[in-house]
């Protein structure tokens, strides 16, 4: 059901890898549709379209602030008591990510510096058709709370009954979120974009979705900022002798039900265990309530590689830059040392993946498909800017002014020179 593999098995590694990232034409089609209709129609277009795609005319699109709280008042004990542990320990963990404006003396009465400041509005979109994720709520509201937002603004496909999913309500409700709308599909992430009467234009687009939602994003990129063009999820485990077959096991599996498309992925020079991991997934995998999925992704996208040295299972480790590594040997504090490229690493055999999804702490927003060589996991640096600050004085133009105009007319830019000799021959005078 997983292959064992070779290292040199090149072309199986680069479909892995180009999941995500580009989308069909059909996609592309009808996320510029529904685009073009939700900036031209507002409100009228969010209520056919989500009568369209979702099967419900949502009445009122935004959610009454008694349904969130009563939402939130049907939550089993349990689960809320889950719900608000979780919420403390991510909360915890990102305001240790709260940068501060600086500001420094430079001599002669300058003065440089940076201010850090919150977006005014974000928008949060919260998956509600085929898959609910009340912790992606978390993951997405909280590093915008810390960061200071404002405004933040969910939106969540409608249920039978017009309104998202009660689980996404209550958790809405128990963050203090008070504008929810019961609206999905690329129709809400062009209703954050462009605003209507009802959603307002926000700032920045943020969560995860389907094809459509993720082409809606990527389309809107540059009006609103986004937090990345996510491709399924995957999950690398990079394990030594010592690893444990079981755990290992049932670590990819819990990645590989996400998603038909999802990859599940064994790194490790020690063949017997990558031979004991298939017999593992073999014999759970029938029990498991989303075996299908399971099936489809690990035949489609999921590996056991067996380099011939551990040095070689890291380089190929750093080559795929997974979204999730999970790191299964002797000493996994050192082995993490040599790894440059994960979106979220998980140390040693009792840090199985989906206590980074739910409840430690770190988001589980991480960047997909490689582009953890370049991307960062989601946190409060999403949610604001940095604006430079400089404040000049005479005296240090004086001195400063001359290397000014020489690098001006280097670029042949005359007037930016003029405008620094402006003010020296004033001075002059």
């Amino acid at each position: 059901m997983i292959p064992l593999l070779s290292p040199d098995d090149t072309a199986r590694l680069d479909a892995i890898m180009s999941r995500g990232g580009t989308f069909s034409d059909e996609v592309d089609a009808t996320a510029d549709d529904v685009l073009s209709r939700v900036r031209a129609e507002g409100d009228a277009a969010l209520l056919a379209l989500t009568e369209k795609y979702d099967g419900v005319r949502p009445d009122p699109v935004k959610v009454p602030a008694s349904d969130l709280q009563g939402a939130a008042d049907a939550l089993d004990d349990d689960l809320r008591h889950a719900l608000e542990e979780a919420e403390t320990n991510i909360r915890r963990f990102h305001e240790k990510q709260v940068r501060e404006s600086w500001f420094t003396e430079d001599g002669d009465g300058v003065v440089l510096g940076q201010r850090v400041v919150p977006m005014d509005r974000a928008g949060l979109y919260v998956p509600g058709g085929t898959a609910f994720y009340p912790s992606s709520l978390l993951m997405n509201a909280i590093p915008a709370q810390v960061a200071g937002v404002e405004e933040i603004h969910l939106v969540s496909p409608p249920q039978e009954d017009g309104r998202p999913h009660p689980l996404v309500l209550a958790t809405a409700a128990l963050l203090g979120l008070e504008h929810v709308y019961a609206v999905g599909g690329a129709q809400a992430v062009g209703a954050l974009a462009y605003s209507t009467d009802t959603v307002p234009a926000v700032d920045t687009i943020v969560g995860p979705g389907n094809a459509y939602v993720a082409a809606a994003k990527k389309k809107v990129f540059g009006r609103v900022g986004i937090d990345s063009v996510a491709g399924p999820s995957e999950i690398g485990i990079l394990a030594d002798a010592t690893a444990t077959p079981e755990f290992v096991a049932a670590d990819l599996l819990s990645q590989a039900e996400h998603d038909e498309r999802a990859s599940a992925i064994l790194v490790t020079p020690h063949r017997p265990l990558a031979e004991a991991v298939q017999r593992e997934v073999e014999a759970r995998v029938p029990d498991l309530p989303r075996a299908d999925v399971i099936e489809q992704s690990l035949v489609d996208y999921g590996a056991c590689i067996v380099p011939d040295t551990m040095d070689a299972a890291i380089d190929l480790m750093n080559d795929l830059a997974v979204e999730h590594l999970e790191i299964h040997t002797d000493n996994p504090w050192q082995t993490m040392t040599h790894i440059r490229h994960a979106g979220a690493i998980f140390l040693g055999e009792h840090s199985s993946e989906p206590v980074g999804d739910y409840f430690a702490g770190p988001n589980h927003v991480l960047p997909t498909g490689g582009t953890a060589r370049h991307a960062s996991a989601l946190g409060v640096d999403t949610f604001v800017r940095t604006q430079s600050v400089l404040s000049y004085t005479d005296e240090r133009l004086r001195k400063t002014g001359r290397h000014i105009t020489t690098l001006a007319e280097a670029e042949e830019l005359q007037a930016h020179a003029d405008a620094i000799r402006a003010r020296l021959n004033r001075d002059a005078d």
